[in-house]
């Protein structure tokens, strides 16, 4: 079954940060990556 769940405006945009900011761990950016990847496609 496909997962059909989407991250909001908001998270993507949080993620967006976290990624861009080097005081963040790598699982941190594991799971905002991941955030991301679940984004609505333009």
């Amino acid at each position: 079954m496909a997962n059909k769940k989407q991250t909001s405006k908001s998270i993507a945009s949080k993620a967006s940060k976290i990624l861009k900011d080097g005081r963040y761990s790598k699982t941190a950016k594991s799971v905002a990556g991941s955030a991301l990847a679940q984004t609505k496609k333009k």
